[in-house]
């Protein structure tokens, strides 16, 4: 038998604004999942937040894109933005773009991040969740746990490691994919993936030792602007990751969140900024809408149950990267509408400064 997790999130209404999901919501959705945990539905479940965003964590035997816990998301989604109208809460529901169910949420509006795997004897998950900024912030993060021996003690230490991961790369614009093994294939892998505005690393498959088609880490690619055609609202993306036993070990998960770097996202989803490991409770973002914001947690299952769970960045150890985070975004403030801190005029097409082009197009003037 095998067990899925998964990860599936909506930005329902912020309360104040962007700044964090109001408790009402996240009740709400416990309620509707201890319910369909009764019903047999799903196996366990977990609710939280990060930022504005309502975060839906389920196990279950149904596979990926089950329309059964995809329509039970949906339907959690729905009445949480009922809620968040009658309440007044801010955007409520900019993330359900479509008013019916098809049988699936992708292009709906909803991020997923879900795998179907063999569990172990020892299975730990770790649920790492973001808040204003964009599904190719986790290509950096992904790439040192599973390629970098500098983060990865294992790759060197551990020869169940040795054989390497392969990649599976998406690129969102034209809506392709590749795969890249490493360490061969390495220096093609970071061609892309340092392109993170386009290229995206989706999941992650092992080469030795666990079943190769079954992932060991995946992340949501969904791209709100290009389900919608205008900006609606930053990607938030959501990503699980399996540690440990011929895997990266739970530190090494973690670690490259020590280093926070740049991401796009931040104030209308228009500007770069350092992403910030949080814990949960830290996860309101108030500072120009920011910086943006990560989560991490860590989750034990056993036979499709969630037996024990930790808040991962709620530790001092992370104190210095939050530190520094202040510090970058800091100085990225300062530049106040320029680039670095804006976004490039390429990737500003989505937001709404066409419209103030728009309004100067007969303004312009030809240049001898």
């Amino acid at each position: 038998m095998k067990t899925t997790f998964s990860i599936i999130k909506a930005d329902v209404g912020g309360c104040p604004g962007h700044a964090k999901v109001n408790e009402k919501l996240i009740e709400l959705a416990k309620e509707k999942l201890k319910k369909a945990k009764e019903q047999g539905i799903i196996k366990d479940f977990f609710v939280t937040n990060c930022g504005d965003d309502l975060e839906l964590i389920m196990t279950h035997d149904k596979g990926e894109n089950n329309e059964s816990i995809h329509g039970l998301a949906w339907n959690v989604f729905k009445e949480a933005s009922e809620l968040a109208k009658q309440l007044g809460f801010y955007g409520a529901g900019q993330d359900l773009l479509k008013d019916a169910f098809s049988g699936n949420v992708r292009g709906l509006g909803p991020g997923i991040a879900e795998m179907e795997f063999t569990e172990r004897k020892s299975e730990p998950i770790v649920a790492f969740m973001m808040d204003k900024t964009e599904p190719g912030a986790f290509n950096l993060p992904i790439y040192r746990m599973f390629a970098d021996p500098f983060n990865t003690a294992g790759l060197i230490i551990d020869p169940k490691l040795h054989s390497g991961f392969k990649f599976e790369v998406w690129d969102i614009k034209e809506h392709k994919r590749v795969f890249l093994n490493t360490p061969e294939e390495m220096y093609d892998l970071l061609a892309l993936i340092g392109a993170k505005s386009r290229f995206v690393i989706k999941r992650v498959y092992p080469r030795s030792s666990l079943p190769e088609d079954e992932p060991v880490a995946v992340v949501s690619t969904e791209k709100l602007f290009q389900i919608a055609g205008e900006y609606i609202g930053k990607d938030d993306p959501v990503a699980a990751v399996r540690a440990q036993s011929g895997l990266p070990a739970l530190g090494e998960v973690l670690e490259p969140f020590a280093f926070p770097h740049l991401v796009s996202g931040w104030m209308r989803g228009s500007h770069n900024g350092p992403i910030m490991p949080v814990a949960n409770k830290q996860a309101k973002c108030t500072r120009f809408d920011g910086p943006p914001r990560v989560i991490a947690i860590g989750f034990q299952v056993k036979n499709g149950m969630i037996t024990g769970h930790e808040d991962l960045f709620d530790d001092p150890a992370f104190d210095y990267a939050r530190n520094k985070a202040q510090e970058i975004a800091d100085y990225m403030r300062r530049h106040g509408p320029f680039e670095p801190h804006r976004l490039p005029l390429e990737e500003m097409e989505y937001t709404t400064l066409p419209k103030v082009m728009e309004k100067l197009k007969g303004r312009f003037e030809d240049v001898e």
